[in-house]
């Protein structure tokens, strides 16, 4: 059959693409435009091979084998069908399990039955050699793409590399299109006024001189204030009990208000101040009327650090944002700054709005 296919393992193609613009693998660290990296992927599977394309397999690994929210965009695009393997913690390190035994499964199955003339293959892992051989036991000539190594690093199996037919680089140029390194933006961390000074003693005011407040610190006066410890190490990590009063956003939602945020957070790009905003704003709103004005008082007698039932919550939620982490515990500390500040940040903003009054 003159057409070609593209099997794709996201865990290499994001993994490499971040060690190459970041320095580590770390996924989270990543902005992907994934509609227009899977035009790139078609245009380019198409003019290499010189077929149509019938169809780009996508795998990666999700918690319990639940879509994301990356994943759910990536299904609904044309050509594109998503398999989904485990994520499993290993030596305290997020692993894939079963996304390399699937696409040898769907490679073999695909070329057996001859549905292409071409098979393209995103990935370095050469667990899927044997699968390689049989497919060009079929006659389908096999094109393997590699990311672009940083420093000169090796990042596929040499023995898959020697087996394929034909072999393409994606460089950091071609990558770097719909694929981009994250850059922290400026914390927006709500200011708590300084006591007055009345309310010192004259030797308290002699003793401890109440500071001038600069209008906006620097990424790096917050990281070494005390504002930034809070917020970097809110809470332990995983789930806690909500033994501090504070109710948890679950609790305050309903399940079409539930179905709603799902479909409105395939919107949501994952940056982590945006999600701490977009979590806090719907804690606000769902407050119970009678109840709004004492629980945000409460909450606010914490800041900056969030009381550990809510900012576990807060953890879990961002956790389901593959440009954030694929679990809570793997958010890195600089994201956990940042979700947090922007949790604040949207308290005060939507606190702001719910005690404007109307006309």
């Amino acid at each position: 059959m003159d057409r070609c296919i593209v099997l794709v393992d996201a865990g290499y193609l994001l993994g490499a693409a971040a060690t190459l613009l970041r320095g580590d693998a770390a996924r989270s660290r990543l902005s992907v435009d994934h509609a227009g990296l899977i035009q790139q992927i078609r245009d380019r599977a198409q003019t290499e091979t010189g077929q149509s394309l019938l169809r780009i397999y996508w795998f990666d690994g999700a918690p319990d084998r639940v879509p994301q929210p990356e994943h759910r965009r990536l299904r609904v695009m044309p050509r594109v069908t998503v398999r989904l393997g485990m994520l499993t913690r290993v030596d305290g390190r997020v692993q894939q399990k079963g996304v390399d035994a699937a696409m040898h499964a769907q490679l073999t199955e695909l070329a057996r039955h001859k549905a292409a003339s071409d098979i393209v293959l995103i990935t370095g892992d050469g667990d899927l050699l044997p699968g390689v051989m049989a497919a060009k036991e079929h006659g389908v000539a096999m094109h393997l793409w590699a990311v672009q190594a940083a420093d000169g690093a090796y990042n596929q199996s040499e023995d898959l590399v020697a087996e394929a037919d034909e072999r393409q680089l994606l460089d950091r140029a071609w990558l770097t299109q719909a694929i981009t390194a994250t850059k922290p933006a400026p914390l927006d961390i709500p200011a708590r006024a300084a006591p007055e000074p009345s309310a010192l003693s004259a030797t308290s005011q002699a003793s401890f001189p109440v500071p001038a407040r600069a209008p906006t610190p620097t990424p790096g006066d917050l990281a070494r204030s005390a504002s930034a410890v809070a917020l970097r190490w809110s809470s332990d990590a995983g789930w806690v009990d909500p033994d501090d009063g504070i109710p948890l956003l679950d609790s305050l939602t309903t399940p079409r208000q539930m179905w709603v945020d799902r479909e409105q957070d395939l919107s949501v790009g994952g940056e982590p101040h945006e999600v701490g905003k977009i979590f806090a704003a719907r804690w606000v709103e769902r407050l119970p009327h009678d109840q709004a004005a004492d629980l945000l008082d409460r909450l606010d007698q914490t800041h900056p650090r969030i009381p550990r039932s809510l900012d576990s919550e807060l953890l879990r939620y961002a956790a389901r944002f593959g440009a954030i982490a694929n679990d809570a515990l793997d958010i890195s500390d600089d994201h956990r700054v940042r979700l947090r500040a922007g949790f604040w940040s949207g308290i005060e903003q939507s606190a702001g709005a719910l005690s404007a009054p109307t006309s």
